[in-house]
């Protein structure tokens, strides 16, 4: 995946713990995430699920966009994540190809 601005919801478990942040570059910044390299709530809480994710235009619409989320109260990002990944799957896999669905594997 090309660098792209774009927003993420991160969550520790369904219905967890939720963290929403903004980047150019998804799956580095997930990568950091994951192995705790980003210091602060993410880390502490462990908060490593990528269950949502919004590419925009540029970063300043990316910027906005994550402004627009963190002001939602929990239920409508809930139902935001619920709608696009009823699973709750980590996304992340996909992204790097590491979900066996993606590679035509059983589960």
């Amino acid at each position: 995946m090309p660098k792209q601005p774009c927003i993420y919801i991160l969550a520790s478990k369904r219905n967890g713990t939720l963290y929403v942040g903004v980047t150019s570059d998804l799956i580095k910044r997930i990568w950091e995430h994951k192995n705790d390299l980003a210091d602060g709530f993410t880390c502490r809480y462990h908060v490593h699920q990528l269950v949502y994710y919004e590419l925009t235009e540029d970063m300043m619409a990316a910027i906005t966009r994550e402004k627009q989320l963190k002001k939602w109260n929990r239920s409508w990002k809930i139902e935001l994540i619920e709608r696009e990944n009823p699973e709750w799957r980590d996304l992340y896999l996909d992204l790097v190809g590491l979900d066996p669905r993606v590679r035509g594997e059983d589960v």
